[in-house]
This record gives structure tokens, C-alpha cells and sequence, in this order.
């Protein structure tokens, strides 16, 4: 039997780009894919076989944007925040993505009714870190996807979210935690306020979205907190989620021969920050190695070194395959899909969950925490130089990350949205 299901990704490309995966899987098999993703994606996902139901966050702007362009904009004008300790950053700019998220829930609540009205889906998917009211009261089995910080789902051991604070030294924590309740209480109680006159369930404490009846977290249990805190059992975990989508990718002759081979991307919103681009560029122009880079949006102004190849949007999972190691923002998507493919990772966190991350693979040993802004060349290189010599994490890596794709995640999560919509027909 057929289903229709609604995918509501978050505006970026790494929500977007999980949805993706998980939703042709479902369309391969027969059912009908829509997506409600924001106005900038027109065409983007037509072309990939969706249909198409798109809302605006905010006013309709003068001018046609590029896919997810407010938040590559956003991150551009604040990337100032990203140099402060993160418990700093809470007031400053956690808490102003929050408020930008929460507007953006407000805004499109009525296109959003409209939309369920006229796709009349069977099973509504978000994958976002805020609550929609439409998409939980429309009568239907709504699923949750956590795929930005597996701190999301908090535990008693579990380090504060957005802190990047290690998980065995946990001073700090309860000052963290204090100013994070001072800085969002307020908000958090207007949005709650707000979320439950619109008929949807009340928020959990100081969280911003709630469970789904089938929730699907995306995190490999190599990496994960399980010793600290257990899912339950609405909670499904994916140890990873990698589309099939991506154009192949083949390297131009001789570029790599008798030389080890490198990505580097700080993803679509962490390589607006120009300045660290070219900074981080200049250092790993000054080895024997090579690279290829993802230069993001605004990658006229990112000049390459000459061991070095890129372009603005790379396929990244045909690339990962084929490279040595991986330095990276620590988005989860390039974090998850690093392990799927077994390579050891630098990480330069630049916001959200990306401190998180990075703290994460630097503490289960599977890769090196740098200062972003502080880091030396030589720091850089010696991280490089030690990733690419340790053999033992190259075979530990090479059978976690067979295990992993032995788990399917893409099929899993297909699988269990097939099941629990199909169980409302």
C-alpha cells in the first residue's frame, strides 16, 4: 500500500540532506515523497524525483536566495560569536538562533496547516531542532529525526549541550547549565505558551521540541554516550544515514599519485567564514599532501593552493571514500558519514553542535579537537602527520565503519516510517 509522506528538513544542508536519503529510499519504493522544506530549495528537490510543497520562515526577500542563503548570511554576520568560550556564546548567539528558529515556527504555522490540508499525508517526518504545531496535530504519526547533536537526548552523565565540555571532568557544568537557564527560560516559556495554543503537546522542560511517536537518532554507538544514558523505546538509533543521491566523483589524473589524500570542508555555513577558509588553506598548502576542498558559497573568494582541488559544492559522500583522513567543522552529517566510511578526523568546531562533536571524536580517540581560531600550523600538521600514521585507528576504523554500514541506517529509517505509517491505514 502506498503511503504519502511529509518530510519537513531544517533549512540547512545537512538536515536537508539526511531527508533526502531516507526519502528516496521510500520513493524508490512507491510512495510518495513531498517536501515542505523551505522556499530557497525550489527546483532543488524536484529534481531528485520529490515533490515539492515549500513554506517561508520569513517575509518573501526582494530577491531570489540560494538554497538555505538566510542561515549561510546568518553565520557570515555572526561569525565574531564563534571566538568567545561557548558558555559565552549562549546569550550571544545560541540563544539568537533559538529566537530566529522560533520565529520562523510562528511564521509558517498557517502555510504549514495549508500544506497538510492539501497533501493529506499519512506520516509527517522532521528533522529540525524545533516544533512545528502543524506538523503534531494533524492527526497523523509524526516522527522525530535527531541528526544535528546526539546531546539532544539528555542524560544525568551527559555533558551540557552546545558546551564541547568533556564527559569525564565535569566542572563547569552546573555554571553552564545555570546560564543556560537564565538566558532561554524566557523565551522557552513564550514559545511553550505559544506551541500549546495552537493544540499541540506542552514542551518538555527547557527543550524546544518534543518526541515523536517513532524517533530516529543518528549517531554510531562507537561514538555514543551509552554508558551514560539509554534511548527509549520510541527511539531508534541509525548508525548512520547516508543518501545515495550524490554524483559520482573522480579525481583528474596523477593529482594524488604517490601522495595522501585529504578533505577538507567546514560545510555549507562554516566555509562563509572567508577569513579561516584562506587562513587554513595557507597552513595546509605548506605540506606534502593533497587536498580537496568545499568551498561553500562564497567560493570566488576562496583562492586554492596548488596541491589542492575544489569547487563550491563537492558529492561528499563519493569523496570520502576515496581520501585518507577528513577535517571537518564536525557537522554530525560529516561526522556520521566519516565513520561510515572509516577515516579519522580533525575537527575545527565552529557553533551548535559542532563542539559537541568535536569534543566527542577527540575523547573517544577516533580523531583531534583544534582551537579553530587558535590553532598553530605546526599543531595542524602534527595532527595531521599523527592521523595519518597511527595504523592501529586505521584498522579499528576500518571495522567500526564496516559494522556501521552493515546496519543500513537509510533503510532502517525507511523501513520504520513505512512501518508506522502503514500501521495507521
Amino acid at each position: 500500500m502506498s503511503l504519502t509522506v511529509l518530510f519537513m528538513p531544517e533549512s540547512a544542508y545537512g538536515p536537508t540532506n539526511n531527508c533526502i536519503g531516507i526519502g528516496d529510499v521510500l520513493r524508490r519504493r512507491g510512495h510518495r515523497v513531498v517536501f515542505a522544506a523551505e522556499a530557497s530549495w525550489a527546483g532543488k528537490l524536484t529534481a531528485l524525483g520529490f515533490e515539492e510543497d515549500l513554506v517561508n520562515l520569513a517575509p518573501v526577500p526582494d530577491e531570489p536566495q540560494d538554497a538555505g542563503q538566510f542561515w549561510k548570511d546568518f553565520i557570515r554576520d555572526t561569525a565574531p560569536e564563534f571566538r568567545k568560550p561557548t558558555i559565552d556564546q549562549l546569550e550571544t548567539w545560541v540563544k539568537p538562533v533559538w529566537q530566529e528558529l522560533i520565529d520562523g515556527a510562528r511564521f509558517c504555522q498557517p502555510q504549514l496547516l495549508d500544506i497538510i490540508a492539501r497533501v493529506k499525508p499519512d506520516v509527517i517526518v522532521e528533522d529540525n531542532v524545533v516544533a512545528f504545531p502543524a506538523l503534531n496535530t494533524a492527526g497523523v504519526p509524526f516522527v522525530r529525526i535527531v541528526s544535528c547533536n546526539p546531546l539532544e537526548v539528555k542524560g544525568p552523565n551527559i555533558a551540557p549541550v552546545f558546551s564541547g565540555y568533556p564527559a569525564d571532568d565535569h566542572s563547569g557544568w552546573a555554571d553552564f547549565l545555570a546560564e543556560y537557564d537564565r538566558t532561554h527560560r524566557p523565551m522557552w516559556e513564550q514559545f511553550n505558551d505559544w506551541v500549546i495554543e495552537q493544540g499541540a503537546p506542552a514542551l518538555p522542560d527547557l527543550e524546544f521540541i518534543g518526541e515523536g511517536e517513532l524517533n530516529l537518532y543518528v549517531f554510531p554507538k562507537v561514538l555514543d554516550y551509552t554508558g551514560s544514558r539509554r534511548l527509549g523505546p520510541t527511539w531508534k538509533r541509525l548508525e548512520s544515514s547516508v543518501r545515495e543521491t550524490d554524483s559520482t566523483f573522480e579525481l583528474p589524473d596523477g593529482f594524488a599519485d604517490g601522495h595522501r589524500l585529504i578533505y577538507f570542508s567546514l560545510g555549507s555555513l562554516g566555509s562563509a567564514d572567508v577569513e579561516l577558509m584562506r587562513r587554513i588553506v595557507a597552513a595546509l598548502a605548506k605540506t606534502d599532501h593533497r587536498y580537496i576542498v568545499s568551498k561553500g558559497p562564497l567560493h570566488e573568494e576562496i583562492e586554492l593552493a596548488d596541491n589542492m582541488i575544489g569547487a563550491e559544492f563537492l558529492p561528499q559522500t563519493s569523496i570520502l571514500p576515496l581520501v585518507d583522513l577528513v577535517i571537518t567543522h564536525g557537522g554530525n552529517n560529516t561526522t556520521t558519514e566519516a565513520m561510515h566510511f572509516g577515516k579519522p578526523m580533525i575537527v575545527l568546531p565552529l557553533f551548535w553542535d559542532q563542539y559537541d562533536n568535536a569534543q566527542r571524536v577527540d575523547e573517544t580517540g577516533y580523531g583531534v579537537r583544534l582551537d579553530t581560531y587558535g590553532f598553530t600550523d605546526e599543531e595542524l600538521h602534527s595532527a595531521i602527520d599523527r592521523l595519518l600514521g597511527d595504523e592501529e585507528l586505521r584498522a579499528r576504523l576500518a571495522a567500526d565503519a564496516e559494522a556501521i554500514r552493515a546496519a543500513d541506517g537509510v533503510r532502517v529509517a525507511a523501513d520504520a516510517i513505512e512501518q508506522i505509517g502503514l500501521g495507521g491505514k
